[in-house]
């Protein structure tokens, strides 16, 4: 699988690139994370990739010209076959990611995503990409991290990502709204303030039949 992310700060997000389960998926070759300065697709001394907008307003728009030759140049690269490639423009007014979403993406050869800056990016991109996505109704100040959190949430569903594959069929999410059951580990009971926190007993006596009973009555639906 491999991530393209085009961005007018393409090293943001090296620490966590540089650690824990997504470094080990690109040091065992199961993803590919590719950074572009968008920079680098501008023609003035400046390196100018903001401008005013049309008809007023705060804030400065990303310009279609060097987006749209980005991108241009990244697909005439690519190897992936346009049916196993998406673009995404990461938007607070797109489809909100989701679980269902990030198991679909795994089957996807490549991703490029568009992380905007600024007040959004021209509206003309739109008719150069496949779709935008929104991680939340809340506004960030870049699609850097909603990349990062895609790319964290499709990678870790990949085969050989995790130790232990069981991990994804339990855990929230892995069924449509519904949210996983308390977990605990030790001691069996902690003490702090003066109180006691005891494990629920069931889950310490190795009836596996009634443990999976009681975690099956506490899983929770998501409102």
């Amino acid at each position: 699988m491999k991530f393209k992310l085009l961005s007018i700060f393409p090293n943001i997000l090296d620490s966590y690139l540089d650690d824990s389960i997504i470094k080990r998926a690109i040091d065992y070759k199961i993803i590919d994370v590719t950074k572009f300065n968008l920079r680098d697709w501008t023609h003035d001394r400046h390196r100018t990739v903001d401008d005013t907008p049309y008809g007023g307003g705060a804030g400065m728009l990303m310009k279609i010209e060097p987006l749209y030759q980005a991108l241009k140049d990244i697909k005439k690269k690519s190897k992936a076959s346009p049916k196993k490639r998406k673009v995404v423009l990461l938007s607070a007014s797109g489809k909100t990611w989701n679980q269902k979403l990030a198991r679909q993406y795994t089957k996807l050869d490549e991703i490029i995503f568009i992380c905007g800056r600024y007040e959004g990016v021209d509206a003309r991109i739109k008719k150069f990409i496949d779709t935008e996505i929104s991680i939340g109704d809340y506004v960030l100040t870049g699609g850097e991290l909603p990349a990062m959190i895609i790319i964290d949430s499709i990678t870790r569903l990949l085969p050989g990502v995790l130790g232990n594959s069981a991990s994804i069929e339990e855990e929230s999410h892995s069924e449509t709204n519904i949210l996983e059951y308390p977990q605990y580990t030790r001691p069996a009971v902690f003490e702090a303030e003066g109180k006691k926190y005891a494990v629920p007993k069931i889950l310490l006596e190795g009836h596996h039949a009634k443990i999976k009973d009681w975690r099956n009555k506490k899983q929770k639906t998501k409102k």
